[in-house]
């Protein structure tokens, strides 16, 4: 792997003048120009995306027994790229759109080497996998229950709004794998309930996500704790130049994985846009849902107070939705993502919470409310449908008013909204 980098190089203006002097003008004297922001490029490896069974990357009887329980028979690209190298105890950065097997491309490696390696003499947290949200902890502690089914490996999940004592008796009892989203993992880190001293895998699933959430200071807090010698996974559907930059904080010599095309949502999506007046979006969205919408949709709202308004207008029209986000109680939520899931709630709106959280195969539409704010956000979002190679159709509702921020939106995503 070559790391590119390129920035201008400049010297450092002091205030005296070329003999020496101090200067006695009173005129303003301009700042300096800054330098160039400095940019970074991983060259992709080179592998063959094509899918191989995974009997055939010589796994460990109970992996395989545990891959067979999942029903997953041969690798997805993205796996297909990151698993040897991962068996190799290279670090990896896997750049991948959403939807296309990443939590398993980093977690048959990790039970991999703990199968080969034996259990360690003093119980220990081996591996830490840190995810921006609640429900994507939920879900890929799911996947580590049925990979690991066969064996004795022991993990926990630890996120917010549960009471803390479960997960607390977890951690000093030094459970195997830790799934955590960062926020909690600090609150039990400042009552030392954790020991991260026997650490052999770190995990940063959907880094670009805990970069936009904030999450970035308590990420580099914990990685501050860890042992420097370990194995690092890093896994996002974006790489901006923030995380590359911060990607030569942690990671030794890290191999990049890149499946698809670099930064855009899945070639499975279809996009369209509809024009309509602020005012009149929810009676458009009603009558779409009953007469034209076909499967679960999954619709997003900017912020939670109008996510909480659309469901309840939705509801109240006779339309059986759920609402989902940050202010809502962890049984409440999932209530909601259960609900959606078994399709008691045809349809889902939710805050970008969300938008990285849902790990649900079979949402057949996602539907913008307002044109998102960000090109990532648009990525992320519409992201939730068109997964595993299956198709799937974005929406997204515009306001004459919001019609120039569309466009700005189609130009850095670069698909054409129809």
């Amino acid at each position: 792997m070559t790391l590119h980098t390129n920035a201008s190089s400049h010297k450092r203006h002091g205030r005296s003048s070329a003999n020496g002097s101090r200067r006695s003008s009173g005129h303003y004297k301009p700042a300096p120009p800054r330098p160039e922001p400095l940019t970074l490029a991983y060259e992709p490896e080179t592998f063959d995306p094509a899918p191989i069974t995974f009997g055939s990357l010589e796994l460990d009887a109970r992996v395989l027994h545990g891959i067979r329980d999942l029903g997953w028979t041969e690798t997805r690209p993205v796996q297909s790229g990151v698993i040897p190298l991962a068996l190799n105890g290279n670090d990896v950065i896997a750049c991948a759109e959403t939807g296309t097997g990443k939590t398993a491309a980093f977690l048959v490696p990790i039970i991999q080497r703990f199968l080969r390696e034996g259990p360690v003499r003093t119980a220990a947290t081996r591996a830490l996998i840190l995810a921006p949200t609640r429900e994507l902890a939920v879900q890929i502690e799911d996947q580590v229950q049925g990979l690991t089914y066969h064996t004795t490996i022991s993990s926990i999940a630890v996120f917010g709004g549960v009471p803390m004592d479960i997960q607390e008796r977890a951690l000093k009892a030094n459970v195997d794998i830790v799934v955590a989203t960062p926020g909690r993992l600090m609150d039990h880190m400042r009552h030392d309930w954790v020991s991260f001293t026997g650490l052999e895998v770190l995990v940063l699933d959907e880094a670009d996500r805990m970069l936009d959430m904030g999450f970035w200071p308590d990420v580099q807090r914990i990685l501050s704790v860890l042992p420097a010698v370990r194995q690092t996974l890093l896994f996002s559907a974006t790489m901006p130049a923030e995380v590359l930059r911060l990607t030569q904080e942690f990671l030794r010599e890290p191999k990049y994985v890149q499946v698809g095309r670099r930064g855009g949502p899945a070639q499975t999506i279809t996009h369209s846009v509809q024009t309509v007046a602020a005012g009149e979006k929810v009676q458009w969205l009603a009558r779409w849902l009953r007469d034209q919408a076909t499967g679960p949709v999954l619709v997003f709202c900017r912020t939670k107070i109008g996510a909480e308004r659309l469901a309840s207008r939705l509801s109240g029209m006779g339309i059986r939705t759920a609402a989902l986000h940050a202010d809502r109680t962890q049984q409440q939520r999932m209530a909601a993502v259960e609900g959606f899931r078994t399709g008691t709630f045809p349809v889902l709106v939710a805050t970008d919470v969300a938008a990285r959280g849902l790990d649900i195969d079979g949402i057949a539409h996602v539907v913008n409310f307002e044109v998102p704010d960000t090109p990532e956000a648009y990525v992320h979002r519409v992201g939730r449908t068109g997964r595993a190679e299956s198709t799937g159709k974005a929406l997204t509702l515009a306001a004459p008013e919001e019609l120039r921020a569309l466009r700005a939106l189609e130009k850095a995503v670069g698909v054409q909204l129809q």
